[in-house]
């Protein structure tokens, strides 16, 4: 065991996993616990010390973490609130190396998503890809992307039928930059789906 969570300060209840980085430090998420109660983001090191880089306190700032993290070559982080932000349904924020956020963007619940249970990827250009479970025009969830600059592109609009609906995970990408994943509802059977999604 390399850590147990006391469910203080320290965060708890972790619903995400980890990432590692080259010297071997663990970074996640905690969906509850923090100096705010709304979660943390952490980094464990090699011999098990915890650090927690950042607390979701306020509302604005994002809070219950469900999903972890990705990091770039500069050691930002980058992830999402399931809730939280302007409208409360949800962020995508980043953490630079010294734990300081910037919420890239704030959900409205509407055409643009809300809700993001799952994380993101980003591609070489630093674009951010990502799902929202609810939002979207027809309230089934959307497919997104953000550019460097936090502007955000609707790449799809799940309806909710044979198409899928509801996607709790995050999306894959090929060589090519099609994206992949899957919905917890919609299909045929109304029991989900595999979708690609073809962003070129």
């Amino acid at each position: 065991m390399l850590y147990s969570f006391k469910g203080g300060a320290d965060g708890a209840n972790p619903a995400a996993g980890v990432i590692r980085d080259p010297t071997g430090n663990l970074y996640g998420t905690t969906y509850s616990g923090g100096a705010g109660g709304a979660g943390t983001v952490y980094r464990l090191d090699t011999n098990g010390n915890e650090t927690v880089l950042h607390s979701f306190p306020l509302p604005v700032d994002g809070v219950f973490a469900v999903a972890g993290v990705i990091r770039d070559s500069a050691g930002n982080l980058c992830g999402t609130a399931q809730v939280g932000g302007p409208s409360n349904v949800g962020v995508v924020y980043r953490l630079d190396a010294a734990g300081h956020e910037a919420v890239l963007h704030g959900f409205t619940g509407g055409a643009d998503g809300g809700q993001p249970f799952a994380g993101v990827i980003r591609d070489l250009a630093g674009n951010l890809y990502g799902t929202t479970y609810d939002g979207g025009t027809s309230g089934s969830g959307v497919v997104y992307k953000l550019d460097a600059a936090g502007q955000e592109a609707v790449l799809y609009t799940f309806k909710g039928g044979a198409d899928g609906g509801h996607p709790c995970a995050a999306v894959v990408a090929d060589a090519v930059g099609n994206l992949h994943g899957t919905t917890y509802h919609g299909g045929t059977a109304g029991l989900g789906v595999v979708y690609k999604l073809d962003v070129l």
